[in-house]
């Protein structure tokens, strides 16, 4: 299948269901399994930590205490949420009390219905600008599905992607598998009732489950208002939820301004590992620190594009985008894969956009 359809394919799910559907997460010769569930792989980071990784579904990260077990994100399908609580119950007889979504994408959050079904007692924690969102967004998910299954359907009776683009016969097939995985997602969604935060917070607090301190902080806004970060000091573990994604940052939304700091932040928190919101475990604090400078290069370019010219009330994009120049980032970030590299080129467009109406509100 033509590798750029593919990519826009993707980007539109993503756009439709506020979930990631990154093209380089698996390998692009083959679309399907990147519209199915793909295995699950479970990765244990110290005594009674794991985190799981199971795309389209964000990371979900599991603490066990001495008393309780505190979930971090609870997965996009409902399923694969389940799926999970099979799991923490091979791992421990003790209750889930705590679920923490890190911000209000449903890919981090539309399981928490499965969890309160098993575990009555539980208390779903959000940043309070998270819950917002999630009670805003949640509870019209499958209404996107089904836009985005009729976007697929668009394109096969055309032949066309949205912006033009013929499609091939290959092309077509893979657009039909697409839609019937998109199909079986939005009626298991349809079943779920949303289930939101119960407690909310706007301050740092900690929670004991049992000879286990687990922080939960908020550093600042970054990928959106309530981006929550989950800290256990003694562990030096850090739970990112979506303000690092590898291996190209998801930059459609957010605050690319204010992000610069929350990232400083959070490589102030003595950790040596870190659960990114999706992506493999890593070990040190070096694409924390590449996201950082990319996005301070996209801010610091604009400024300087804006200060030569006019502030940004009195243009448009199209004037000033020019002024900005991210590429010598792609091959930090891509290496020579051609995939990533297109990846990183539709991030970094949206990056100089973001960063571009921020500007326009000063």
């Amino acid at each position: 299948m033509n590798r750029q359809l593919v990519r826009v394919l993707l980007l539109l799910v993503a756009a439709a269901t506020f979930q990631l559907f990154l093209t380089a997460l698996v390998p692009l010769a083959s679309a399907a399994p990147i519209f199915g569930q793909s295995q699950r792989k479970v990765t244990q980071l110290g005594d009674g930590v794991y985190e799981i990784q199971h795309e389209p579904n964000g990371n979900t990260t599991v603490i066990i205490g001495d008393r309780q077990v505190f979930v971090i994100d609870t997965c996009f399908l409902p399923s694969a949420a389940r799926e999970d609580i099979v799991q923490i119950r091979q791992w421990t007889d003790k209750p889930v009390s705590f679920v923490l979504n890190t911000h209000f994408h449903n890919d981090h959050n539309l399981g928490n219905r499965a969890y309160m079904d098993a575990f009555p007692a539980l208390t779903i924690i959000a940043h309070v600008e998270t819950k917002k969102e999630m009670d805003r967004f949640g509870p019209g998910s499958a209404s996107r599905e089904e836009k985005t299954s009729a976007t697929f359907r668009k394109m096969l009776e055309t032949g066309k992607t949205r912006d033009g683009q013929t499609l091939s016969e290959d092309d077509k097939a893979e657009v039909n598998k697409a839609l019937g995985r998109q199909i079986q997602w939005t009626e298991e969604i349809k079943e779920v009732k949303f289930q939101s935060a119960t407690l909310t917070f706007d301050h740092d607090f900690s929670i004991d489950i049992g000879n286990r301190e687990v922080q939960v902080k908020f550093l600042g806004r970054g990928n959106t208002p309530g981006d929550a970060v989950v800290y256990l000091p003694k562990e030096k573990i850090v739970v990112a939820g979506d303000l690092v994604v590898y291996p190209i940052p998801y930059i459609y939304d957010g605050y690319p301004v204010e992000w610069i700091q929350t990232l400083e932040n959070l490589t102030h928190l003595d950790s040596d590992t870190i659960v990114p919101g999706h992506g493999p475990v890593m070990h040190d604090k070096a694409y924390i620190y590449l996201m950082r400078d990319l996005m301070k290069s996209a801010v610091d370019q604009m400024n300087e594009e804006l200060r030569q010219t006019s502030p940004a009330m009195n243009q448009t994009l199209d004037d000033v985008k020019g002024g900005v120049d991210l590429t010598p980032f792609r091959q930090r970030f891509a290496g020579d894969d051609k995939d990533l590299g297109d990846s990183f080129d539709d991030a970094a467009s949206h990056l100089v956009k973001l960063v571009f109406l921020e500007a326009s509100l000063r």
